[in-house]
């Protein structure tokens, strides 16, 4: 059996950039991003291991050559380190999101049940709301999210997507497609 490698046009791409910890990096950044009218779709920015050092995982909209142009105007920017675009390396990615659902006494139930699914916490309770807190991938995020939408969503907080490279250089995405279709 020959295995082919599928490379897929992605319309958003995943940057891991690490930075010098200083004033204003991400000013600097933004405002690139900004006069090169780049869009950013979301961005978190957090220490890292190495004291002074952070790591800013942005995803991205656009083709193959306009990351290509983002990554060379940010090298040139200083206190700039590092920057890779993980879109299409094996990675761990996770997001957070917090939301507020209007929870009425006959529903509790059955957002209880979705709750327990989908692994995730309800981390305030009051007498008609509800909030509820998920840990996972943007699919299962999004699978959540779409799923609670009846419920009648009150508010929302998402954070970015954050992401680290797999050591194993294993793609779980590719080994779960893999089982599916020998299913």
């Amino acid at each position: 059996m020959v295995w082919r490698r599928k490379v897929f046009l992605s319309s958003k791409h995943t940057l891991s950039v690490l930075v010098e910890d200083e004033i204003g990096v991400l000013s600097r950044i933004s405002g690139l991003f900004a006069r090169r009218s780049f869009n950013i779709d979301s961005l978190a920015v957090g220490p890292t291991q190495t004291p002074g050092i952070s790591r800013i995982i942005m995803v991205v909209p656009g083709d193959q050559k306009t990351v290509e142009q983002i990554t060379k105007q940010l090298y040139k920017l200083i206190n700039i380190l590092k920057v890779e675009d993980v879109t299409f390396t094996p990675s761990v990615e996770r997001e957070l999101i917090l939301i507020k659902l209007d929870c009425k006494q006959n529903q509790r139930s059955a957002i209880m049940e979705v709750v327990n699914i989908f692994r995730a916490k309800i981390v305030d309770l009051a007498e008609n709301f509800l909030i509820i807190e998920v840990t996972g991938d943007p699919g299962k995020i999004a699978a959540f999210e779409n799923i609670v939408h009846n419920f009648g969503i009150i508010e929302v907080a998402r954070t970015g997507k954050i992401s680290l490279t797999r050591s194993s250089k294993i793609n779980s995405e590719f080994l779960k497609n893999l089982t599916e279709e020998k299913l």
